[in-house]
């Protein structure tokens, strides 16, 4: 490559003006050839640098106590219906069969087993869409989103229609016990799934129960947080402060004390960091986005 300057300058010409050389990239445009050109020159072209930084990412807004996306739809309506029938249909399937083979024991364990398993299967699932994931997340994405925002404006649960509230969980017990009504006649496995994915479906109304005030609630509601059978607004609380890794249980809370007092949580951490490369964000500092903003005129626990 034959490269040649239209000027000759003394070296010390050459460091003077290099140190009024704007900083820039610089892009050399001469061609490479093997023949002699007759003119050859080279042209240096300085492309300055953005000078403004990028807008920091901007926090959602406050969330409006009358927000329409509060309320509940027809559709959310429908989905929490679905939910329910093949919830009742499967209890009423082993009622029937309990009463006809005169078996009641085995059904009443197995709803038992299913309850105690859907509040370990409510803070295993909990964990997992506090600590991975964002709202691009499929299949997921949502709901993560959803419960990050949580953790910034925890009130806004109570605030939302129960049907707004339990559609989600209601379309996927929908979809996933419709066909088990359909081919199962067993009455211990239909007990079992009648009480787990009832739990299920209304653990994030047990949830919002665990966020509202004793005297906004149900008298029966009251009693069985008190009993231990419902998840309590003082067991939860524990979840919605620093280090927010730990009581993710939500249906009874039965769980929360064993999961946690043997760090079971912690080794899934661990265990995923190591083999994939996966940080939780239980280990980071907790950030503006999950501070509470609390609500004004809040009572306190």
């Amino acid at each position: 490559m034959s490269v040649a300057f239209h000027h000759k300058l003394p070296h010390s010409s050459v460091i003077h003006e290099r140190a009024h050389v704007p900083r820039g990239r610089v892009c050399c445009l001469a061609a490479t050839t093997t023949k002699p050109h007759p003119n050859p020159t080279t042209e240096l072209a300085v492309e300055p640098w953005p000078l403004t930084a990028p807008a920091p990412p901007m926090s959602p807004p406050r969330p409006i106590l009358d927000d329409p996306l509060l309320k509940s739809t027809w559709g959310h309506r429908a989905w929490l219906a679905c939910g329910c029938t093949t919830v009742l249909v499967a209890l009423a399937k082993s009622a029937i069969a309990s009463c006809e083979s005169h078996v009641w024991a085995e059904p009443v364990l197995a709803g038992g087993v299913g309850y105690v398993l859907a509040d370990l299967g409510s803070g295993v699932y909990h964990w997992g869409i506090d600590n991975y994931g964002d709202a691009s997340t499929p299949v997921f994405g949502a709901q993560i989103d959803a419960f990050q925002g949580h953790h910034k404006w925890p009130w806004t649960i109570t605030r939302r229609q129960p049907a707004n509230n339990l559609h989600a969980l209601a379309r996927a017990v929908a979809f996933v016990v419709g066909p088990i009504d359909l081919i199962c006649n067993n009455p211990t496995m239909l007990g079992f799934v009648a009480v787990c994915s009832g739990c299920i479906m209304f653990s994030q109304q047990f949830h919002s129960w665990a966020h509202s005030t004793k005297s906004k609630l149900p008298p029966p509601v009251v009693a069985l947080q008190d009993l231990g059978l419902l998840v309590s607004r003082l067991q939860h609380a524990a979840h919605h402060r620093a280090p927010y890794n730990n009581n993710y249980c939500i249906v009874s809370g039965v769980w929360n004390e064993f999961l946690d007092d043997r760090k079971v949580f912690e080794v899934l951490e661990m265990v995923l960091f190591f083999k994939f490369g996966l940080r939780p964000r239980s280990w980071s500092e907790p950030s503006s986005e999950w501070t509470e903003d609390v609500e004004e005129g809040l009572e306190s626990s």
